[in-house]
């Protein structure tokens, strides 16, 4: 049973960007690469069905990142039939992405409320498939098909269509680029994003890189951002109250639920955007968190404007890093990336 809600997976694999697709018939090393998929910030993996015994591996996948790491999402690919789907979806499939368009596949999905992109490859077929209820489109081969002038000109009459382009999709700007700004919704990767020898090595590190790297391409070529905005504003306790009596004045007066950790007070709602009241330093000057997509990139990119930067402090869930300096008004400023 999938344990996300269709539009949370569907919202995703939009928001994201980019869906790594993958297949090995060890666990071990599957747990590896959907492990370096999500610290990259690819919270959506596609496992291949390639086999008699990969619906077993996938739910034992499924099984033990649901205990070690629920954020993730996990589907199933080249799915032909309803059957096999059935099989997956009873397995926790959380999507089903087909090289084919099966009806009775789509039917099935809808019942169970489980996303489903079937492989189309004309105009009439993305039309069938969306009559169907099908939300996210893949076209395949997207390569032969015509690469983005294909999804270009699908997009001129049916300009309502998410298309995701599978099959010849390279991990450079160049290459995602031009599938991004013809209109592709989402762009699936499989072999260019984790190669073989890399695999063979267990260079996960690298595929993890190669994919962060690949959702920042994506998010530029959408014209946004690696710096998102706020992700929080910390405050020092004064002499007129302390850490305590700040956060009850928050929580009581807005709602903000807190959380407290050793040295902070956290407050936060619905959105995004958090208040941190430190216990220590009282006095202190405020401090301002931005969020970014991509830290390494962030850094270098603050590095090559001349931005001298403290020591990072890197975890597999929070990366962060303070600058030197302070803003104008002597506020002192750090970089938060949270998967």
């Amino acid at each position: 049973m999938a344990r996300f809600d269709r539009l949370e997976v569907l919202n995703t694999i939009l928001e994201i960007g980019v869906l790594p697709i993958f297949y090995h018939p060890d666990l071990e090393t599957a747990k590896q690469l959907v492990r370096a998929c999500a610290a990259s910030g690819a919270q959506a993996v596609e496992f291949t069905n390639r086999g008699d015994q990969a619906v077993r591996v996938f739910a034992e996948l499924v099984a033990y990142f649901a205990r070690e790491d629920p954020d993730i999402i996990l589907g199933a690919g080249s799915i032909l039939d309803a059957p096999t789907g059935a099989l997956y979806i009873a397995s926790g499939a959380n999507f089903i992405v087909g090289p084919s368009l099966n009806p009775d596949l789509a039917r099935l999905c809808n019942r169970r409320k489980v996303s489903y992109s079937p492989g189309c490859c004309s105009a009439t077929e993305i039309s069938d498939a969306e009559e169907l209820g099908v939300e996210i489109v893949k076209v395949f081969p997207a390569d032969t098909l015509g690469g983005p002038q294909f999804i270009k000109a699908i997009l001129g009459p049916m300009p309502w269509s998410r298309l995701m382009p599978m099959g010849g999709v390279e991990a450079s700007p160049e290459n995602l680029a031009g599938w991004i700004k013809a209109g592709a919704a989402a762009v699936g990767m499989s072999s260019n994003l984790m190669k073989k020898a890399w695999i063979e090595a267990g260079n996960y590190e690298t595929i993890c890189t190669l994919t962060a790297q690949s959702i920042d391409w994506v998010r530029q070529a959408r014209g946004r951002s690696n710096f998102e905005g706020l992700e929080h504003v910390g405050l020092y306790p004064q002499s007129l109250a302390d850490a305590r009596e700040t956060a009850d004045w928050y929580a009581g007066l807005f709602g903000f639920l807190p959380c407290e950790g050793a040295g902070s007070i956290f407050l936060e709602s619905s959105g995004r955007g958090r208040i941190e009241i430190s216990k220590l330093e009282a006095g202190s000057p405020a401090h301002v968190a931005v969020r970014v997509t991509n830290f390494e990139l962030a850094v270098e990119s603050l590095r090559a404007k001349g931005v001298e930067l403290d020591e990072p402090s890197l975890q597999a869930e929070i990366k962060t890093v303070y600058l030197k300096g302070t803003d104008p008004a002597g506020h002192r400023v750090h970089l938060v990336w949270r998967r």
